[in-house]
């Protein structure tokens, strides 16, 4: 239940995809255009990338790769006749290219070097059912502005009126139209405020004082609940990798920025 930093959700995607190895063959060009050469290495990355997207390895790609090699050699040449390459704005962006393709086989290369262990993967996924509880909850919920607002709408329910109705004047606009239902789900899904007043309810029953949080003021409605039965581990197995590789580049950035001097 870890909150990342985008910066290593991004990294991340980047790092977990395997990055073959290419051939040496930087002096070796596979085509000049204009005389200027294509290297071979970078038909080879080009064809990498593509196979690693799910292309199989056919002439046929190997010429449509060859196709747009040329096509981008002719217009990066058309650029330069320009000056476009001496346009600062322009160097700043390559090099900003060239710096994310170090940093993906940098962490390609780390995180290959530090796998997470199926031990590791398991006690994530038992902190996590411990963390979700063993009941899961179906509620309603009116979410209003003002404290005076949200005892209106107690006050309402007390002489009778119906929860779906004045869920209508909601402002959550994903439950208003549903009569405020929230469907199924574990307290520890919700706002703290919102999930420890909910498991206080018992069926069919509402707070009977507003519930303050961050969006608001709820009015909560106990529907049912039932024991939680949360998905296999071989079946959460690849979201786990995802989210433990995540935080495992979120560690590494911080250690790294912890010791750089940064004038």
């Amino acid at each position: 239940m870890h909150k990342l930093s985008r910066l290593a959700a991004l990294l991340v995607a980047g790092a977990i995809v395997s990055a073959p190895a290419l051939a040496a063959e930087k002096g070796k060009a596979f085509a000049t255009v204009n005389g200027q050469p294509i290297s071979q290495t970078v038909f080879n990355a080009f064809t990498a990338e593509q196979q690693a997207q799910g292309a199989p390895d056919s002439p046929e790609l190997k010429d449509a790769i060859k196709e747009e090699l040329v096509r981008r050699e002719i217009l990066a040449q058309e650029a330069k006749k320009k000056g476009l390459d001496k346009n600062p704005n322009i160097q700043g962006q390559i090099e900003l290219a060239k710096q994310a393709v170090l940093i993906r086989a940098f962490l390609s290369d780390y995180v290959k070097a530090h796998p997470i262990s199926e031990a590791q993967l398991k006690a994530e996924y038992e902190l996590i059912k411990t963390n979700l509880g063993s009941t899961e909850y179906k509620s309603r919920h009116v979410l209003v502005e003002k404290e005076e607002d949200a005892k209106a709408i107690i006050a309402k329910l007390d002489k009778g009126e119906k929860f779906s109705e004045l869920a209508k004047q909601s402002k959550d606009p994903g439950s208003k139209d549903k009569g405020g239902d929230l469907g199924w789900s574990s307290p520890a899904a919700y706002v703290k405020p919102f999930g420890e007043a909910l498991t206080k309810l018992k069926k069919g029953e509402y707070t009977k004082t507003p519930v303050k949080s961050d969006f608001g003021y709820h009015v909560i409605q106990l529907e049912d609940s039932r024991p939680a039965t949360p998905p296999p581990f071989d079946q959460v197995k690849p979201q786990l990798q995802q989210r433990a590789s995540q935080q495992q580049i979120e560690n590494l950035v911080k250690e790294l920025r912890v010791k750089a001097k940064v004038d």
